[in-house]
């Protein structure tokens, strides 16, 4: 999605979806089912809205309309709903909400669905609203029971009191849902926040640890096969002939069905699946597969980008000033198809019955999923109930468009027939089975006068559109894909002089978001490439980022002055053995600047410390923000120096595990220093931003150290 997309809130607001109730079928995931029946007293709970129950053991439990795969939904919405009711932390709840796109849409984009950072952002105002309005209710029930004024009555943690008078939540649930629900209630100003800005405890911490929470890995139906599919080895095959003859010998295994995405293997067990689609004979159509090797898909984008492209900025006479400069500086940056390798993999449970159809899976984008399965089974939506559950990770590879996880499923339910089915993509299905982030080439120029003025800057990247295509196509315009060039344009430094151009280039491999999507490869791109301007300059990495800067830019500049501060920075780039280096880059609203330290070890840099400034507005929770950043940090460390997926002469891909996917391990995660700077603006998104300044951080921490400029991604293959 564009930024304007993700970030241009709709009109609907809390008050449209005040009065609105929740189905009383909804699954429950935090054990706090007794909020939708009534708890163990069988009274009714207090509902006000579509997002908050009030049950009589005093419990409240928040509905999540984001799915929770450990960015912090859970908690952060929570946090919202607690303030703005002035709960007690000790009672709030959370549910993963079901799929119900009139509830529970996604404001940023007007759907429900998780992505783009837009979690906190889109249900800034609407979550409060909601509390606000649960307040109210309660309070007018108990200032009718005492006959007094509810504006002489208070609230504090949980507990309504008036003078000697006390009443709890639960307590007064049931005359509150008598309730006509206020449209528009007031919120808290932040002078008066009591929750909002603290540390709480995730509230998913303790079920995630004692092994109580339910993943979809963890589900099992009575009667239920589990389900194995053997997909394509090349991206854009499709099956021309099967024998199932061996595979159906086998113990446990109980049928073999072609289904549009591969030969679907039925079975008692996973080990039965697993053995049953190993014992498969097929002979695969490759006419119009992908057939090339990565280096051969890098020559061809090279060959593309160095055409120029379509214009996506044009700043000033653009790069007109380059061929005519006293130094010109050039420098291609290759990245390579990446995978998301959340720790569950893709997995889903359909139970076809003859009243309808019932999904359970951890669906990013349950507005696309539910059609998606209805479509391919001849269904009404309104048969099919699909259930949100937890995730075990997802960094985008379930944020599906096409819904094709969804659409397998259901084809695996429509050739097996009645029953309930289990249909689990493996670690070697998941690394090889595509929706990568884009294989990308960034071929960049820039001018210096003789004084060292840059003349002139260009960036021209060629990659594939992840919205083309698909339904977000709609979102392109005039052919253009900005999530394929986002970061490398609107950056904050005054370039006066500068064109960045995008070549589209096709190919049958499935691409699709990846943790920051458009910005994992701009910003490392552009800010090693001015790294490599200012040295030339002969200017301080941290003061000539700043002397560049916009005026209008003040939060990048803030964040960067922070980070500068918080890491001692003096302009010494190597000391004691070690190169320090940094990096700024702008997100999702969110800004954050990281400097990394990193030393050498065995030829390969190891990151030894990294600081981190980030300013995403209101801070809801600083300890779920300073994760975010860590884990952002983390994975961008393991996608820089380690992370590719390679396709083989004849199209085929290399990488089955971690054994050959190599992650960041534990002893290799550096110390984080987080500093969130205070500020009143509405909250951003804090699980991508972490992300893009590391790479950058780091390589140009290892050009100072060693003086190898690294442009070819991962560190390992440019045999750093």
């Amino acid at each position: 999605m564009t930024k304007m997309n993700r970030r241009g809130f709709l009109a609907s607001s809390a008050g449209l979806v005040i009065g609105l109730s929740l189905p009383i079928a909804a699954r429950a995931q935090s054990g706090a089912a007794a909020a939708l029946s009534g708890g163990a007293t069988g009274d009714a709970s207090f509902a006000p809205n579509a997002f908050v129950r009030v049950a009589p053991d005093d419990t409240v439990t928040v509905m999540i309309k984001h799915i929770e795969f450990g960015q912090g939904p859970y908690t952060g919405l929570s946090t919202l709903v607690a303030e703005e009711m002035d709960a007690d932390w000790s009672q709030m709840r959370a549910e993963a909400a079901p799929a119900n796109n009139a509830l529970y849409k996604n404001l940023a984009f007007g759907l429900q669905g998780t992505g783009g950072s837009t979690a906190m952002a889109n249900s800034y105002m609407q979550m409060r609203k909601a509390g606000a309005a649960a307040r109210a209710m309660l309070v007018a029930a108990a200032a009718a029971d005492w006959g007094v004024d509810a504006s002489e009555i208070t609230v504090s943690k949980g507990v309504v009191r008036h003078g000697d008078k006390t009443a709890s939540f639960g307590a007064l649930a049931n005359a509150a849902a008598q309730l006509t629900p206020p449209e528009d209630p007031p919120v808290k100003t932040a002078d008066q926040f009591v929750l909002i800005g603290t540390d709480l405890p995730k509230l998913d911490t303790a079920a995630k640890t004692n092994g109580t929470a339910t993943f979809t890995m963890d589900l099992y139906r009575d009667g239920m096969q589990t389900v194995t599919v053997a997909h394509p080895p090349n991206f854009g095959g499709t099956v021309a002939s099967f024998d199932a003859a061996e595979a159906l010998k086998l113990p446990g295994v109980s049928a073999v069905q072609q289904i549009p995405q591969g030969i679907a293997v039925y079975a008692a067990s996973t080990y039965a699946a697993i053995k049953g689609r190993n014992a498969l004979r097929i002979d695969w159509d490759d006419s119009n597969a992908e057939t090339r090797s990565s280096d051969e898909i890098y020559a061809a984008f090279s060959e593309i980008a160095a055409e120029g492209g379509k214009d996506a900025e044009l700043i000033g006479n653009g790069a007109t000033g380059i061929d005519g400069a006293a130094q010109i500086i050039e420098a291609e940056f290759r990245f390579p198809y990446l995978a998301h390798a959340p720790m569950e993999p893709l997995d889903g449970v359909i139970e076809l019955r003859e009243d309808g159809v019932e999904v359970w899976m951890g669906s990013q984008f349950p507005a696309l999923d539910l059609p998606a399965v209805a479509g391919v089974l001849g269904l009404d939506a309104s048969a099919v109930t699909v259930n949100v559950m937890l995730a075990g990770g997802s960094f985008g590879r379930r944020a599906q468009d096409t819904a094709h996880f969804a659409a397998e499923l259901a084809e695996v339910a429509k050739a097996g027939g009645p029953g309930t089915y289990k249909l689990v993509w493996t670690r070697e299905d998941d690394l090889a089975g595509g929706y990568y982030r884009p294989l990308t080439v960034h071929r960049m120029r820039a001018g210096l006068a003789e004084d060292g003025t840059l003349l002139g800057w260009e960036d021209v990247i060629a990659n594939q559109s992840i919205m083309a295509g698909g339904p977000m196509a709609q979102m392109m315009q005039d052919g253009m894909d900005p999530t394929a060039y986002e970061g490398a344009t609107k950056m904050p430094y005054d370039l006066r002089h500068a064109r960045i151009g995008w070549a589209q280039v096709d190919s049958p491999v499935s691409v699709l978001w990846w943790r920051s999507v458009g910005h994992s490869h701009t910003g490392y791109a552009t800010e090693v490439f001015l790294d490599m301007v200012l040295e030339a300059q002969g200017k301080d990495p941290v003061q000539g980022r700043l002397e560049l800067m916009k005026p209008e830019a003040g939060r990048d500049r803030a964040a960067l002055e922070k980070v500068a501060q918080m890491a001692g920075w003096d302009g010494t780039k190597v000391r004691d053995g070690k190169g320090y280096g940094v990096a700024l880059h702008e997100s999702f609203e969110t800004y954050v600047a990281q400097i990394a330290e990193v030393e050498d070890r065995g030829g390969m840099p190891h990151v030894t410390r990294v600081w981190c400034a980030v300013d995403c507005g209101v801070a809801v929770n600083p300890n779920v923000i300073r994760a975010q950043m860590e884990g952002g940090i983390g994975f961008g460390i393991g996608s820089v120096l380690f992370d590719e997926i390679t396709l083989a002469p004849g199209g085929t891909v290399m990488q089955s595990n971690f054994d050959t996917y190599r992650m960041l391990r534990i002893h290799e995660m550096p110390d984080v220093m987080v500093e969130i700077i205070a500020s009143d603006a509405d909250p951003t998104g804090v699980g991508e931003p972490g992300l893009p300044p590391i790479g950058p951080a780091i390589a140009n921490a290892w050009r100072a150290l060693s003086g190898t400029n690294v442009t070819t991604l991962p560190f390992a293959k440019a045999g750093v």
